[in-house]
């Protein structure tokens, strides 16, 4: 897609709908670039992660923020990163991503990050929370018993509601999408929470993440739910949103709105969940990032079927305040250039453009989440 077809949308605003806190932490060079990745082990000799499309994002968009060229060198970045400091950098890069809100996931617990309020501060924007949802039934867990499991957690969800806007759960690492979508019976709960409890660890048994889900459709929030690439903690073939029509089907009159994250490689199922469910929605959050400039090709695939209402940009920044800024300008950059496209082809007139660009940027975000 031309260059000179691409539409400005460097103010177009932004909420983040899907983020986490980062830290300001002095990094060596080895960490800084795990925390750049889904990686958790160190790159190969020769094959550096930062060698890689977010790497090319990094010095893109980032580096300019730190006072050095577009396309500095990493060693040359993260040298001057060192010698401004991690705050005067964080500070920089969030401002620079000119958010107007940040909805914040509660996990996962990593000691170091910034809490929530102190990321919108940096960010100049505020914050809303988004309730982990197997975190809270972890932090539940020690202090009840099989039987009373069901209505602690009941409890810690409630106390965990006031000022958030959407749940999240993470199914899709701990057992996978393919769940029985039917809500469990309080016998069939308190049996799994007693082997759960007996054999302890994290929370994996699918008859409690499902019960989880289930509380979290009578909350009335949208559901935010982990699809597709991550860790690899998760197992991939397991995370294709795919996996959950029957789940969308059953909660297709429970007036429960889900939101499908990240999604790629499986973008394109999400989409056409977003199409024939109506309470389906698609978020391209850390996609965006990691692919850098491959994420216009993607982004045009996660408009072929899903309705432009459906849409959702956020971020997924985890760690790294680099990482909300790499989201933000790149989504601004290569939503620009496929609009323009389709504005130059005769697909759409630019009005329209402009209109389906502030909705996946901010509208659907604002409507969806009551913002």
């Amino acid at each position: 897609m031309a260059v000179l077809n691409m539409l400005d949308l460097s103010g177009l605003d932004l909420v983040d709908g899907h983020c986490h806190g980062i830290t300001t932490t002095p990094l060596d060079d080895a960490a800084f670039e795990l925390w750049c990745t889904e990686a958790d082990e160190p790159a190969p000799v020769g094959a550096p992660y930062l060698d890689s499309q977010v790497g090319l994002a990094l010095r893109r968009w980032c580096a300019p923020l730190l006072g050095l060229d577009a396309g500095a060198g990493v060693e040359d970045y993260l040298w001057q990163r060192r010698r401004l400091g991690p705050e005067e950098a964080a500070g920089r890069l969030l401002r620079a991503a000119c958010l107007s809100a940040l909805l914040v996931d509660t996990g996962p617990a990593v000691s170091g990050l910034l809490p929530a309020p102190a990321v919108g501060a940096l960010a100049a924007a505020p914050t809303h929370a988004v309730v982990r949802l197997e975190q809270l039934a972890e932090s539940v867990a020690p202090v009840s018993g099989p039987d009373a499991f069901a209505d602690a957690f009941a409890d810690a969800l409630r106390a965990a509601l006031p000022g958030a806007v959407a749940t999240k759960s993470i199914a899709a690492y701990r057992h996978g999408l393919g769940l029985d979508p039917t809500r469990p019976q309080p016998q069939e709960v308190r049996v799994a929470a007693a082997r759960w409890l007996r054999d302890g660890g994290r929370l994996t048994d699918p008859v409690l993440l499902r019960h989880l889900l289930w509380c979290a459709v009578d909350t009335g929030l949208p559901i935010q739910l982990h699809t597709g690439f991550g860790d690899r903690d998760a197992l991939l073939a397991r995370t294709d949103p795919a996996l959950l029509q029957p789940f969308c089907e059953a909660t297709l009159r429970t007036g429960a709105r889900l939101v499908l994250l990240h999604c790629y490689p499986y973008h394109r199922q999400a989409g056409w969940l977003a199409q024939v469910y109506p309470h389906v929605y698609a978020d391209v959050g850390l996609t965006v990032a990691h692919l850098g400039a491959r994420f216009t090709a993607v982004l045009a695939e996660f408009l072929e079927l899903a309705p432009f209402g459906k849409l959702l940009y956020s971020s997924d920044a985890f760690g790294l305040p680099e990482l909300y800024l790499i989201g933000a300008a790149q989504f601004r950059h290569s939503l620009g250039q496929v609009l323009g496209g389709f504005v130059a082809d005769g697909a759409l007139p630019a009005t329209d453009a402009l209109r389906i660009a502030d909705q996946l940027g901010s509208a659907n975000a604002r409507r969806l989440y009551g913002l």
